[in-house]
């Protein structure tokens, strides 16, 4: 089963950490193993397979979460929230591609060469234009490799689309974005309290999203928003960046 990465009280990529163990109401905690003698012999009821580590307390109380683990959810059960959201709707794209893009007509024009910097206006970006300009904020970071791949270059070709609409994407490399520990798990964030986690297939195709309010949960999507959005660069800056490298 997947680890899901939930947050650590450590700068340097040292434990401890927490992970949650997908699929379960169980928590993954990594940390320095116990040995000291005296803890040992006051251990009650230690089966041969268990093992003890020590943890700060600061990391139990940001990030354990504080509810059972919620029920997979089709994404459409979250599009009311595109609309009713009152002042972010935040987005990290950490996947090297996508099953969606992939499978559109605009991924076979783009990679026949044609140009899919603008396109007419769609159902999504008629949104953004109307939330924007009611003085919401549609924001993405994206996270790229190092030389970006497919998907990532059909995302940078196809952005000047969404960024025309309203939406402000930038972007990070995957470099970049493990030194700052960042979820390996896309998610939308909105209004710093509900988190949306994806979840997909070994194809990258959207299986449906994780919706939960768990403080724990909105404080770690908050942490890796503030610090992703710090470090970003737009994407006409990134999109040179990656043309240099070409």
């Amino acid at each position: 089963m997947a680890l899901r990465f939930l947050g650590t009280t450590s700068d340097d990529g040292d434990c401890p950490t927490l992970y949650e163990i997908d699929g379960t109401d169980e928590i993954l905690v990594q940390g320095d193993r116990v040995t000291d003698p005296e803890h040992l012999v006051q251990l009650r009821d230690v089966k041969p397979s268990e093992t003890f580590v020590r943890v700060p307390r600061d990391l139990l109380i940001r990030f354990a979460p504080s509810a059972r683990a919620v029920k997979l959810r089709p994404f459409g059960e979250i599009a009311h929230l595109f609309r009713e959201f009152r002042h972010t709707a935040w987005r990290l794209e950490t996947r090297r591609g996508y099953a969606s893009d992939r499978n559109s007509p605009k991924w076979q024009r783009w990679q026949a060469g044609e140009d899919i910097a603008a396109e007419p206006a769609n159902a999504w970006r008629e949104n953004v234009t109307a939330q924007t300009a009611a003085g919401k904020r549609f924001e993405r970071v994206r996270i790229a490799d190092e030389p970006a791949t497919d998907g990532q270059r059909f995302l940078l070709a196809s952005a000047p689309s969404n960024v025309a609409a309203g939406e402000d994407i930038r972007h990070l490399t995957r470099a970049q974005a493990e030194q700052l520990r960042l979820p390996d798990y896309d998610f939308w964030l909105f209004d710093s309290r509900i988190v949306a986690r994806f979840a997909f297939d070994e194809d990258d195709a959207t299986l449906g999203v994780y919706v939960t309010e768990d403080p724990a949960e909105v404080l770690a999507a908050c942490q890796a928003r503030d610090a992703a959005w710090h470090h970003a660069v737009p994407t006409a800056q990134f999109e040179k960046r990656v043309a240099s490298k070409m």
